[in-house]
């Protein structure tokens, strides 16, 4: 598995480099340990998250649950802290949508502060309606808090697939490139917030997303 950490000046930069970047135990360990390095970064600060090649992520771990059931619950309860975490970090959030993100891997999407997308390749689609497994109230609450409500409805009654050019007329998205410019969109974008106030930015996420987050952190307890 490998889910580095570089920086670009004032900008983490989380690079998740593992096939179909598929969320379990190992992943989500990783991703928190990441979140920690970023979140202890003095002065400006920013944070992007992107994977490579045909997938951002295809979500849950399905597969290795058939035989380690034991583990979804853990892993799931770990992707709706990390979202939830991810919502009132006190710096500004870019996701770069390198390929197709699926279920989690599009859950995970959700919750940052903008979300640019590839423009000729790829799917966002939360297809749970598909795959038999509902979507909680607290991924609910998670990604309602940056999708709007007429695609959230769309995909999670019809599993529907967006591409690039449909997620940005449905403001799922907030931008497109081509394949090669993503990531560095994604970082000049993180770079040019990177200097905001990072206590105001906590107390005003905070209010916007609080609540959300709170039901998060809270999902085993």
């Amino acid at each position: 598995m490998r889910i580095e950490l570089t920086w670009e000046g004032p900008v983490g930069l989380i690079t998740w480099d593992d096939g179909e970047n598929r969320l379990n135990p190992a992943s989500m360990a990783r991703l928190h340990e990441l979140l920690d390095e970023v979140e202890a970064h003095d002065g400006p600060t920013a944070l992007v998250l992107t994977g490579t090649g045909k997938f951002f992520s295809n979500g849950l771990d399905l597969d290795r649950f058939a035989d380690h059931p034991d583990e979804l619950g853990p892993t799931y309860n770990e992707l709706v802290k990390f979202m939830g975490r991810i919502l009132v970090l006190p710096f500004q959030t870019v996701c770069a949508i390198n390929g197709h993100a699926f279920a989690g891997g599009a859950m995970i999407s959700s919750v940052f502060d903008w979300r640019i997308m590839r423009a000729d390749r790829g799917f966002w689609c939360m297809n749970e309606v598909d795959v038999g497994i509902p979507v909680s109230r607290e991924l609910y609450a998670a990604a309602a808090t940056h999708i709007p409500h007429a695609a959230l409805c769309d995909v999670l009654v019809t599993a529907r697939r967006f591409t690039g050019p449909e997620a940005l007329d449905a403001g799922v998205v907030d931008q497109l490139e081509l394949e090669d410019d993503v990531v560095p969109a994604a970082v000049a974008r993180a770079t040019t917030l990177a200097a905001k106030d990072r206590k105001i930015i906590g107390i005003h996420k905070r209010l916007l997303f609080g609540e959300a987050s709170n039901l998060c952190a809270a999902v085993d307890a």
